[in-house]
């Protein structure tokens, strides 16, 4: 799977390296590790969006390191501090092996880029030779379903509809047996947006993912929660109660490119210890890349002031 360009993820996380996190570039400079820059630190990483709690924790981590190390100077700070930021990154479990099809659902409320991301992940399997199939559960919305179906045509992917205002579950039934049918290796479905506190959304969210298991046995076996950047510590209340209902199993962050809060995504990770397998960094449907763990923490931090660096 080709990964994403380094100078990709520096573009896409420009606005928090900059507005957030611009300060810290002043503080890994020369000057002498103290309280006031241990301070700053700790608040610039609460204005990327990691919480204050997350913020504070990985505050504290940096100056046991830094004791530990005998480090006296900021400028030896960048390292270790990109160090910790990983540490704070689920990693993916281990997958069992795949059977045929792959059923993945993707979840989220309304406008989180579902339908978008449905299309660009079914382009990026059909990269890597899979045979794919999405299912237009999303029945509420017609433009859904449009749009779903404009993507599919361009991509040469098929899709299942169903009719305006129908059961969702009837579409992910019946998508779920066209896959079968058609010896498919992937089966996408597409779920309509939905509030978090809403629990009568969240039972039929429920509800579809039954119908897929009646025709493939543990299916779903991947439930992708879509999550909008933008939306900040919004997005940890969403995460919490989508996996509750459904199970989520992994998280699709989208839109991070036009947000200032980048760190949420290490926020969402460590606090509900479920990775992040993909991201999107633009509007084109190559532009939905594997998250790279090293890659994002990399792009997040600034050079130290005065580096011929950019950013």
């Amino acid at each position: 799977m080709p990964r994403m360009p380094e100078l990709s993820w520096r573009k896409a996380l420009d606005r928090t390296r900059r507005v957030a996190l611009g300060r810290l570039s002043e503080i890994f400079g020369t000057s002498e590790l103290n309280g006031a820059v241990w301070e700053e630190l700790e608040v610039g990483l609460v204005q990327a969006d990691l919480g204050a709690a997350l913020a504070s924790e990985v505050t504290a981590t940096l100056r046991k390191r830094a004791g530990a190390q005998g480090l006296t100077r900021s400028g030896d700070l960048r390292g270790s501090l990109q160090d910790t930021l990983l540490g704070y990154l689920a990693s993916p479990a281990p997958r069992p092996v795949e059977t045929r099809p792959l059923v993945m659902v993707l979840v989220g409320v309304n406008g989180s880029g579902k339908t978008t991301s449905a299309a660009k992940l079914a382009a990026r399997l059909q990269m890597e030779g899979r045979r794919v199939l999405l299912a237009a559960a999303d029945t509420y919305r017609a433009a859904a379903d449009r749009q779903l179906k404009l993507w599919a045509d361009r991509l040469g992917i098929e899709v299942v509809l169903g009719r305006p205002g129908s059961d969702p579950g009837a579409v992910a039934f019946d998508a779920a047996q066209a896959a079968v049918a058609r010896n498919l290796d992937v089966l996408l479905v597409d779920t309509s947006g939905r509030m978090h506190t809403s629990h009568n959304l969240m039972a039929e969210l429920q509800k579809v993912c039954r119908a897929t298991a009646k025709v493939v046995p543990g299916a779903p076996q991947r439930v992708l929660l879509v999550l909008d950047a933008t939306t900040g510590q919004n997005g940890l209340a969403q995460a919490r109660a989508f996996t509750q209902a459904v199970g989520v199993t992994e998280i699709l962050l989208t839109k991070l490119d036009g947000s200032a809060k980048g760190g949420i995504a290490l926020a969402i990770s460590h606090q509900l210890g479920l990775p992040i397998t993909y991201t999107g960094l633009g509007e084109g449907p190559e532009d939905l890349a594997p998250f790279d763990p090293l890659a994002y923490v990399e792009a997040l931090l600034p050079s130290a002031a005065g580096s011929s660096a950019s950013g």
